[in-house]
């Protein structure tokens, strides 16, 4: 007897469900669907992404709605367009079987006035974007005032996306005797006030503890260097053959930086992000459904629509800005029942934000180390030799054995296998045979004391000398401003500031060296190269009565005016959100990966050749203040040779 049926559930939605192939209810469809079959009430419910809350909602919205009447009874608002067209199509395969039932999709970046048109001719349900939605309302399109349901999807991740006035617009335009039913996967205080303001004694459903993981997800992280990042990845990819997951990025320009590098090293992979066409978006999501991508990197606004089964893999290439976003991420993967693995890549300065986040999921992390060389080689053996034996035969190359064994003659078996094995192994041995190892180990988790200071904490960090100052209008804040937008560095990770009239001083952590010395030469401000060397004051000499270090110059050599810094390896174009325009002849790259066109990286066969366009610029993270600091204005952003 299929579960359902004890829900309460009519026969033509039971018929659809069977067509579907759902067998059993997720918990959160057990608690939520009798409960709103039985009575028009408000309800709030807590579910991680993945646990079918589309058809927790979406069953008993259906059963509840008037299919005779042609007026709109019902809302739901999700926050992007592809999960938007996701809750569309389920919510049509729910009703095949109950005739009348209209559901209209809006959504930007298709035609408004198409949308109208199809609600006009009669729309029941309309799901929708608050952006689109609130457009329509504006311009009179569509009216919501007498709708008897209002269901808002992902209710953080629009919060999140900057969207609340939008909903609460869009709410005080529906009736106050509605049902509102209000599903998340965390529940922030902006939430919280939604609810507050708009639902009247909301029954209350958690799946789960509040706010924490699936317990279907296994979280891993890898420390590594700055520079080790993209080489990190492709080694992960490596030593899962099979992996079919989604990499997460925290801004569009590294999200396309990373896929172009991914495809160019020949793995199977491609770009989703806010710059794509809608039309490029759907060719992208049907070649990752259709398993032509293996690794899917995408911003985590475009990755709101991704619902593909049988992910194995989530990697966080970049941790998010918001730690509560991690777990929408994670939800990507461990999906109706399976098990799924979440990875972080992350370095020293990071490590604090893993405590952060197990203590949000309410799940401790597994510290592993990337694979060597030499185990990546041997899983890819093995995977090989599995991949041989479980090959089903072809009976037309029959008429070919005479020939082949002609060619072959002479060779023993154990011969046979090693130049079989060979063809495709090759490559890998003689990439990862020179290359070091890039695990780092952190030993024991570094956690500041909130109470310490990250300007004094700096054991072991590098500083540098750098070639402008306050007469360039920097004082210590807004140099530390410049410097982390132009680096691309966290809030933390640039530190003991000190500004002089014609020079300056400031602190990194070792990871970060290459990176500042390569990015840094090879700026300039206002016309003039910016120079940076090692500075052997550590910082700690007399201080003014500011409290700021004394101690002048650097004692790494004399000062290079004009001097490019070429020791330091090939000019960076287009810093992952820098801002910097990025030359459309070579493709931008993020936080220290090696951009050298000539990489001798193994290249994996069938990968995916994305027609997603380059981009310049553009950001999914909200814009930097640029007002600024005290008296001195902002300087100009430099821009790049």
């Amino acid at each position: 007897m299929n579960k359902f049926e004890q829900l309460g559930l009519n026969e033509s939605l039971l018929k659809a469900i069977l067509d579907l192939g759902f067998e059993n209810p997720s918990e959160v469809q057990e608690k939520a669907i009798p409960l709103l079959l039985e009575k028009d009430t408000d309800m709030v419910a807590l579910a991680q992404t993945g646990t079918g809350k589309t058809a927790a909602f979406g069953f008993p919205l259906i059963q509840k709605i008037d299919a005779d009447n042609r007026n709109t009874q019902a809302l739901v608002l999700s926050p992007t367009r592809e999960l938007c067209l996701q809750i569309t199509n389920e919510l049509k395969n729910y009703s095949k079987y109950e005739k009348g039932i209209n559901v209209v999709a809006v959504y930007g970046g298709a035609s408004i006035t198409e949308q109208a048109r199809d609600i006009k001719r009669g729309a029941q349900i309309i799901v929708a974007t608050p952006g689109r939605m609130q457009d329509m309302i504006n311009r009179g399109l569509v009216n919501i005032k007498n709708i008897d349901y209002c269901i808002l999807d992902e209710a953080d991740e629009m919060l999140n996306m900057g969207f609340y006035e939008d909903i609460v617009s869009i709410l005080s335009d529906t009736p106050d005797q509605k049902s509102t039913w209000l599903f998340s996967a965390t529940m922030p205080q902006e939430v919280a006030r939604i609810a507050k303001q708009f639902m009247s004694d909301p029954v209350e459903i958690t799946v789960g503890a509040k706010n924490s993981g699936s317990a279907t997800v296994s979280h891993e992280f890898y420390l590594v260097n700055a520079r080790d990042r993209y080489e990190a990845l492709k080694r992960l990819a490596d030593a899962n053959p099979d992996i079919f997951s989604v990499v997460f990025c925290r801004t569009k320009r590294d999200t396309q930086a990373v896929a172009e590098k991914l495809i160019e090293d020949g793995y199977s992979a491609a770009a989703l992000h806010g710059d794509l066409s809608q039309a490029q978006r759907d060719g992208v999501m049907k070649s990752f459904r259709g398993r032509q991508i293996q690794m899917l990197v995408a911003t985590d606004v475009a990755a709101r629509g991704i619902d593909v089964d049988n992910i194995t893999h989530v990697v966080n290439y970049q941790l998010p800005d918001e730690i509560e976003t991690y777990n929408h991420r994670s939800g990507r993967t461990g999906r109706a029942g399976k098990l799924g693995t979440s990875i972080v890549i992350v370095t020293k300065s990071e490590l604090r934000k893993i405590s952060s986040i197990e203590r949000i999921i309410k799940q401790k992390f597994e510290e592993k180390t990337i694979p060597s060389g030499i185990e990546i080689c041997e899983i890819q053996l093995l995977h090989l030799a599995t991949k041989i034996k479980d090959t089903e035969v072809d009976h037309e190359i029959d008429n070919y054995l005479p020939a082949i064994n002609n060619v072959l003659e002479g060779l023993s078996k154990e011969e046979l296998i090693k130049k079989m094995v060979s063809v495709e192994f090759n490559r890998f041995i003689a990439y990862y045979k020179k290359n070091r190892d890039i695990s780092t180990q952190s030993g024991e988790r570094r956690e500041r004391s909130d109470s310490e200071p990250r300007e004094f904490n700096n054991n072991g960090a590098v500083r540098y000398f750098v070639n402008i100052g306050s007469r360039d209008n920097f004082d210590w804040m807004t140099l530390k401003d410049y410097l982390k937008e132009t680096l691309d560095l966290g809030r933390d990770d640039v530190f003991k500031v000190d500004v002089k009239e014609g020079f300056s001083f400031f602190n990194t952590d070792p990871e970060h060296t290459d990176k500042v010395m390569e990015v840094l030469n090879n700026v300039q401000l206002e016309g003039r190269r910016i120079n940076v060397e090692i500075s052997k004051n550590d910082g700690g000499g007399r201080r003014d009565h500011n409290g700021r270090s004394g101690g002048g110059r650097s004692s790494g050599g004399p000062r290079r005016e004009g001097s490019g810094g070429g020791s330091f390896g090939p000019r960076r174009e287009g810093s992952g959100g820098g801002g910097f325009r990025s030359d459309r002849n070579s493709a931008p790259r993020e936080g220290g990966f090696r951009s050298d066109r000539n990489s001798s990286a193994p290249k994996r066969e069938g990968g995916f050749r994305s027609a997603t366009p380059r981009t310049e610029g553009g950001s999914d993270r909200a814009p930097r203040r640029s007002e600024s600091f005290g008296d001195s204005p902002r300087p100009r952003r430099p821009r790049r040779d």
